[in-house]
């Protein structure tokens, strides 16, 4: 699960061959501070990575309900990362993961109306949260809608699924760079302000 850099996404075959579930993650730094989420939106549905990425970096910007949209002004501040989903598992029980490895899908039957639910937390999330394993799937019993009590006898109806990422990931300084050096200028972007990339 290291940190790559983004390049190969544009520049290798790898892009081309790449079929697969996909998240792209948008962080904002603000004053020199730890990178705070502004937009992640994902599939669990095999793509085509580069169109996957395009489609799911727009989608990640824009249409994340919980945030208003990015701005041009914004870009400066910004780093995009791309995570490729692989080695998916079905787990034994709703502890058979490792906090900081495994991404993880639940799924269960809501037992006050037997409604189907489920969520997903890449693997990075329960760790930099700083939650245990009981705590990561309780929060995703919440994020898939379900307000009931959470019982260990629930919990042990959850069916887990658990995977691994890669991230490659890319600040717009590293971004502006990129395009300099293979088209010989500087994206123009209306609204964001020129910087010291």
């Amino acid at each position: 699960m290291g940190q790559k850099p983004l390049q190969f996404v544009v520049a290798t075959p790898y892009s081309l061959i790449y079929h697969g579930p996909l998240f792209v993650t948008w962080k904002k730094v603000v004053n020199g501070g730890e990178p705070r989420l502004r937009g992640c939106i994902g599939t669990l549905d095999a793509r085509w990575l580069i169109n996957g990425f395009r489609d799911y970096s727009l989608n990640s910007a824009l249409r994340d309900r919980r945030f208003p949209p990015i701005q041009a002004k914004e870009l400066p501040s910004l780093e995009c990362t791309v995570s490729i989903l692989t080695d998916y598992e079905t787990a034994n029980h709703y502890l058979d993961w490792e906090v900081g490895k495994h991404g993880l899908i639940i799924e269960f039957t809501d037992p006050d109306n037997n409604t189907k639910r489920n969520a997903t937390y890449l693997p990075e999330v329960a760790a930099h949260e700083g939650w245990t394993k009981t705590e990561a799937i309780d929060s995703l019993m919440r994020k898939s809608g379900y307000n009931g009590t959470i019982t260990e006898s629930l919990r042990k109806r959850v069916r887990l699924t658990r995977y691994q990422s890669t991230l490659f990931t890319m600040n717009y300084s590293e971004y502006v760079a990129y395009v300099k050096a293979t088209r010989g200028a500087a994206p123009a972007i209306d609204g964001a302000k020129p910087g010291n990339y």
